[in-house]
């Protein structure tokens, strides 16, 4: 019998009992031998709860517990949670974690400790909840070198812009109906201003190329600016916007970005809508793979968590344990070096004089057409590609001519 404590008895970790003890009879027989919640970690106290006979408030009943095999770590943070992994380690037990900030923040540290310690470390849940996008890359895609990754990697955010596109919502409006329906936080600053995202595509990142990517050096950028007028000139351009975390392999560096992009309709992600993620996956041999389900959730999560379980129970002896390599430099490619497309907004008291000193800062531009006449005194064009530090100084210089007011939007615009 394999006995797991679980840290944590909120959405994810209470999931996780759950689905142990709903599937007892299918998971014991994929893992080979039962597996058994003993121990429930947490400072709260759950009288109502049917698993209230489990839980602990002290530590010393997990770490001390030499029958305990395996450690569920759902606390999230990077603080009791980091103390706990590590101890966990020390006392030669396995941790399976959901904890996105965590990984994100010292993987590196604690795939190197959970090495030296002999026990495994499995974080499938951090990245696309139920998705399987984790073991994928380590073992499906393991014969590919992997040159790039893009995705849709937060359900809240890709649930606000579905609203603003199909209800005709605002930014305000849609976040507050997220919120209603438990898809965003009271505080949502995590989910749409980008940093979620932002973790996760680190990790996919780390994992894919081998080197640990630094979440702190992606360029990231959230939602909160995107208007309606924003969705109808995408809709004019026959296209979507989205929330894109995107990373390539160039060179021995690494291009990584977070960020709201308009993308064509015909672009594989654009029609992943509401809570639902989409994740491709370009390989030297294989092209692209796509990986898409529901990126966050109770259950979607816990099964990734428990799929991580029982995998350690299946080759508790085996499972690959390996350690992303650190880079003596910073080997995250500077934004303003990257190449990219602008799609910009301004408002223009002169729109014919305004295009003429678009094209004569910008070059070769396309201008876009407002869907309605309440946009009359804008202009809105799209660059050619350049490198994006480029753009930004050439869109800084409009504020200099008479006939701009004022610059209202900038969001790039991603190719397939």
């Amino acid at each position: 019998m394999a006995n797991v404590a679980v840290l944590g008895y909120g959405v994810v970790g209470s999931g996780v009992v759950e689905v142990l003890k709903e599937n007892s009879v299918s998971i014991s027989r994929k893992a080979g031998e039962e597996i058994r919640v003993k121990k429930i970690l947490d400072i709260r106290d759950f009288p109502d709860s049917p698993d209230r006979d489990l839980i602990t408030h002290n530590p010393d009943d997990v770490f001390e517990d030499d029958s305990i095999n395996i450690v569920v770590e759902t606390i999230g943070g990077v603080g009791i949670a980091h103390e706990y992994t590590r101890r966990a380690f020390l006392k030669g037990k396995h941790v399976v974690t959901s904890n996105k900030e965590l990984v994100a923040t010292h993987g590196p540290e604690l795939m190197k400790l959970a090495k030296e310690c002999g026990v495994n470390y499995l974080f499938e849940a951090s990245v696309g909840g139920g998705i399987p996008i984790i073991r994928p890359l380590n073992q499906c895609l393991a014969a590919n070198e992997i040159v790039g990754i893009t995705g849709i990697l937060n359900g809240t955010t890709n649930y606000i812009l579905t609203q603003m596109k199909r209800e005709g919502k605002n930014f305000d409006e849609a976040l507050k109906s997220a919120q209603q329906n438990g898809y965003a936080e009271a505080n949502p600053a995590a989910d749409i201003e980008g940093h979620d995202a932002c973790r996760k595509i680190a990790i996919l990142s780390s994992i894919a190329y081998n080197e640990f990517v630094d979440s702190k050096n992606i360029y990231t950028e959230g939602i909160s600016n995107i208007t309606l007028a924003d969705m109808e000139y995408a809709e004019a351009m026959n296209s979507v916007i989205k929330l894109l975390a995107i990373s390539k392999k160039v060179g021995d560096k690494i291009f990584a970005r977070v960020s709201p992009a308009i993308i064509s309709k015909n672009h594989p992600v654009a029609n992943v809508e509401d809570v639902f993620n989409a994740i491709i996956v370009k390989g030297n041999a294989i092209g692209d793979a796509m990986f898409y389900g529901k990126g966050a959730g109770k259950l979607p999560t816990a099964s990734a968590v428990v799929a991580d379980v029982i995998d350690i129970v299946r080759h508790i002896d085996s499972n690959g344990r390996t350690v992303w390599k650190r880079k003596d430099y910073n080997n995250i490619i500077d934004i303003n070096e990257s190449t990219t497309r602008f799609f910009i907004r301004v408002s223009a008291n002169n729109s014919e004089e305004a295009e003429n000193y678009i094209k004569q800062v910008f070059g070769d531009v396309e201008f876009i057409k407002a869907a309605r006449d309440s946009y009359k005194d804008e202009v809105a064009f799209v660059t050619a590609k350049a490198k994006e530090g480029e753009l930004v100084s050439k869109k800084e210089s409009l504020k200099a001519s008479a006939s701009i007011n004022d610059i209202i939007s900038v969001i790039r615009v991603e190719e397939e």
